[in-house]
């Protein structure tokens, strides 16, 4: 029978769950308390939360948040990195963390928009860029064949346009010689 402590502990991992973005396990068997406290200290000023969870608990929150694919990711003693925003620049703070991180520290993979991801596809994220640049270069993709579009149909507009122009600045000079006939006559 479960205790109202782990009832407790498996209600606070779901939520989490529910709230990420993204969802890193790592492996942190073999790291001292110093360079655990260091881990969550990184991560922190990356916009992870870590968290040490038991695998049974994660497991039965997982399934509780529908999410039972994020098990995929998890092996051996875990440590969950929990990001609540832009998930690009998480898996960023994460792999610049894991390039100087001791040899112990280990990325298992992520979880991320409901799909597992390998230690490698993880690291793949790192090569996406953020979210405002790629929204710019989709509204860019988007502009140029618009701009084209309303060229064309401006074109003729800008043809008659001159086109009266054209007309007008020679209408004075088509009076004045209208006048020096009727003079004449």
């Amino acid at each position: 029978m479960p205790t109202q402590k782990k009832i407790d502990s498996v209600a606070e991992l779901k939520a989490r769950i529910e709230r990420a973005t993204l969802v890193a396990s790592t492996q942190y068997r073999g790291l001292r308390v110093k360079e655990m406290g260091e881990v969550r200290r990184r991560l922190r000023e990356g916009g992870f939360d870590v968290k040490v969870v038991k695998n049974r608990l994660l497991a039965r929150a997982a399934d509780e948040a529908g999410q039972a694919g994020l098990m995929e990711i998890v092996e051996g003693p875990t440590a969950l990195a929990l990001s609540y925003g832009d998930a690009i620049e998480a898996a960023k703070a994460l792999a610049a963390y894991a390039q100087t991180a001791p040899a112990a520290f280990v990325i298992n993979g992520g979880y991320f928009e409901g799909q597992t991801l390998n230690a490698q596809e993880l690291r793949s994220l790192v090569r996406i860029p953020p979210r405002p640049v790629l929204l710019s270069q989709i509204l860019g993709q988007l502009q140029s064949p618009l701009a084209g579009f309303i060229g064309l149909l401006d074109a003729p507009l800008q043809e008659l346009s001159l086109l009266l122009q054209a007309l007008l600045s020679e209408l004075p000079g088509l009076i004045e010689a209208r006048a020096k006939q009727m003079e004449a006559a």
